[in-house]
């Protein structure tokens, strides 16, 4: 199946993939920007299925319903319930520590819309969850994914962030207005 990804993504769409995921790493919340259509979901799972590597979504748990259940579950979703009490930072937390293996991607923006500055709630998460982050770059501009090494928080949000969006500087999303 990664033959035929790559050979869509590579060859067919022209797209590139520059840097790599460490296989070792089982668990990491991975953060994709700019997200500006909802073409970046079709780049990531053509990227995912060239990389090789499980990855995962979490949405509201009414998704995971029948008829589609089952392939959002394919997909590497996770259902989560909006209904409860619960924190979600805390939720999502939980299932990092339920699954052996639980590489979470999340937009940084929270929406496909120009945002001044990102949400945090990718950041909370992989505090709470004690596992690094990696940063990933969709690039229209070039059709190139980037994937950055992996970082391990320091606590101290101002400084992850600078590191962190550093990685983007340059990039240009599918609506470059909304970049």
């Amino acid at each position: 199946m990664k033959k035929i990804y790559r050979f869509i993504f590579f060859r067919l769409m022209g797209w590139h993939i520059k840097g790599s995921m460490d296989s070792d790493l089982k668990k990491s919340v991975i953060i994709v920007a700019p997200h500006t259509s909802w073409m970046d979901f079709i780049i990531g799972v053509f990227a995912r299925g060239a990389i090789g590597l499980e990855m995962h979504f979490v949405a509201k748990k009414e998704l995971f319903r029948f008829p589609f259940g089952g392939y959002f579950r394919w997909m590497g979703g996770a259902p989560l319930d909006r209904q409860k009490n619960e924190n979600k930072v805390d939720a999502i937390a939980a299932i990092f520590k339920e699954r052996e293996v639980f590489r979470l991607a999340i937009a940084p923006e929270g929406t496909r819309k120009k945002v001044e500055q990102w949400k945090t709630g990718f950041y909370y998460i992989a505090l709470k969850a004690e596992v690094p982050v990696i940063a990933v770059a969709f690039d229209y501009s070039t059709k190139t994914v980037t994937l950055a090494p992996s970082y391990l928080l320091t606590g101290n949000k101002e400084t992850d962030f600078a590191v962190l969006q550093s990685n983007y500087i340059g990039v240009t999303g599918f609506h470059k207005e909304n970049t």
